[in-house]
């Protein structure tokens, strides 16, 4: 496959040109539709709204939004400019918010008023008051000497801050020709998108990605599943992430084709928007796939017109994989594998693999990737169905951690290999089975277990709808085994019933000690389950219950 040489702003001008009347957004909740041709006008002015205020080449722009339409607005425009998009999780508080304005040394933030629990406003101000006091454009913090700007994304006026009309608006002052020299500067390999690592253990650090990293990364996973300009994927993956900004949205302007957005995740939503729009395609980690099979209303939904459709972002059930296959008609929904710093896929199934390899493994190598597994502490590289540390090297492999040399030289080493930190085996066929991650290995009494295992063996219970298990601190063996159990709905079953289900058929010192019942996760905005927080967990539920463990 050859490797696309252009930039964001590049590709989506190709199709504007060439297929200017073909839908590229639609939120069919308020049946908000926007052409090729049209987004790609509101781009542009966007774009010189941003160069007005000051935004110029490698300034970085943070975006602290859940799906909002005009979450892709901004990420095109910084792009044409050269500016650089550092995405924001929705989830992050106060604390988080000013780590990330510091260390990303934000130039412009475009925010909205918040999301779930959070007062997005009342955060910037308490961060930063001198916005209530400072002229716009001209802001001057002690705090945060880098700031410069804010932005409110959306039709309300906030002191302090223009909001998205005003930009555009200012932006009829700049000539095109400017924004026409800007462009022409802007080359695929400069940095477009900074993304946080998810910052499921210690701090998060700025994953710089280039135009070529992501979007040629989305151009293989959407060559992968055979998509066409026929195609409508529907996103509801936190634009945020790499699955959304790539994997949905670079798969998409690179093939010509058309998102429908949701802007969070409701599985009702989901479901409905698939029927309206006759959507081909579905995004999503294997929690929201489980939370549409499983929702009350899911039968009264025609989802005929699905094909397929990437399941990613943690290791997926056997079971869910079937369902998805058969009961939403994604027959040809495929498995991609990766991580940020990969931007992100590594490696897929293909549409003709057979269930049973799209199930069990994460498929082969995307095209013009290398990937093998190594001895995490010999480096020597494994023989087949040898488990060690899989390793990527490529045009996706990341520029490197923002301002973090000593971190990038940890995760690249001097050959260019990237070291994911998962364990996993090259089966005889050909394919990668990841089987953990080394940070999760529970270490008991001197054995090596690896949860993924015990998950599968467990999850063959017919009353359970997923499991997730973790390592819990024991004076005696290191680590004990506990296991977080969530039912379906209705159903039951015991801590005993769980354990017998284990004996005789898998090690004894594989066999939980701790069993746990929940009802949801610890999760990231982005679907990934924090095991280390359920470790946090299971120490309080056993303190008190009165026993101590540490």
């Amino acid at each position: 496959m050859q490797l696309l040489d252009y930039t964001l702003g590049g590709i989506l001008e190709k199709y504007a040109y060439e297929t200017p009347d073909q839908e590229f957004i639609v939120y069919a909740d308020r049946d908000l539709r926007f052409t090729y041709s049209q987004f790609n006008d509101r781009v542009d002015k966007l774009a010189k709204g941003l160069m007005y205020t000051g935004v110029g080449v490698g300034d970085k722009v943070g975006i602290w939004a859940n799906n909002v339409p005009d979450w892709l607005t901004f990420m095109f425009a910084t792009a044409k400019i050269g500016a650089v998009l550092v995405t924001i999780n929705p989830n992050y508080k106060r604390a988080e918010l000013e780590y990330l304005l510091k260390d990303a040394d934000i130039h412009t933030l475009c925010l909205i008023d918040g999301w779930r629990d959070s007062d997005y406003v009342n955060m910037i101000f308490e961060l930063v008051p001198e916005l209530k006091t400072h002229a716009r454009g001209n802001l001057k913090s002690v705090q945060f000497p880098k700031l410069q700007s804010v932005v409110f994304i959306g039709q309300e006026k906030h002191r302090g801050m223009f909001n998205t009309a005003e930009l555009i608006l200012l932006g009829e002052h700049l000539d095109d020709l400017e924004l026409e020299d800007a462009k022409l500067s802007v080359d695929p390999h400069d940095v477009v998108n900074m993304q946080y690592t998810s910052g499921t253990t210690g701090f998060p650090k700025g994953v710089m990605l280039s135009h070529y990293n992501i979007l040629n990364n989305g151009y293989s996973a959407g060559q992968c599943m055979k998509f066409t300009a026929k195609d409508r994927l529907l996103v509801c993956v936190p634009l945020f992430h790499c699955f959304g900004s790539v994997l949905s949205v670079c798969a998409i302007v690179s093939h010509g084709a058309t998102m429908v957005l949701t802007e969070n995740f409701d599985p009702l939503m989901v479901l409905a928007s698939i029927e309206k729009e006759k959507c081909t395609a579905v995004n999503g980690v294997p929690t929201m796939f489980i939370a549409e099979l499983n929702h009350p209303m899911f039968d009264m939904f025609d989802l005929t017109s699905l094909r397929t459709g990437i399941m990613a972002g943690s290791l997926c059930p056997i079971e869910t994989m079937n369902q998805v296959m058969t009961k939403m008609h994604c027959k040809d929904i495929i498995i991609v594998y990766g991580l940020t710093e990969t931007s992100p896929g590594m490696t897929a199934t293909r549409t003709h693999n057979s269930p049973e390899v799209r199930a069990t493994t994460v498929g082969f190598e995307l095209p013009n990737v290398e990937v093998k597994i190594v001895n995490p502490e010999t480096g020597e590289e494994c023989a087949e169905e040898e488990q060690g540390e899989i390793c990527c090297r490529g045009y996706n492999v990341m520029k490197g951690y923002y301002k973090n040399e000593e971190a990038t030289r940890k995760a690249i080493d001097e050959d260019g290999w990237l070291h994911s930190g998962d364990l996993a085996v090259k089966t005889a066929d050909g394919f990668y089975r990841i089987t953990g991650r080394i940070k999760d290995m529970i270490i008991r009494g001197g054995e090596n277990i690896y949860p993924r295992e015990i998950e599968n063996y467990l999850f063959q219970l017919p009353q359970v709808e997923s499991v997730e298990v973790v390592g819990i601190p024991s004076p005696k063996y290191g680590e004990q085994v506990g296991a977080f159990i969530k039912l379906k709905n209705g159903q039951s079953i015991t801590e005993e019933e769980v354990k017998e289900f284990c004996r005789g058929q898998i090690a004894r010192f594989k066999i939980p000690k701790y069993i746990f019942f929940v009802n949801e996760y610890p999760m990231t905005a982005s679907g990934k389950i924090q095991k280390y927080k359920l470790k946090e967990i299971a120490l309080q539920l056993l303190k008190d219950m009165g026993i101590e463990v540490v």
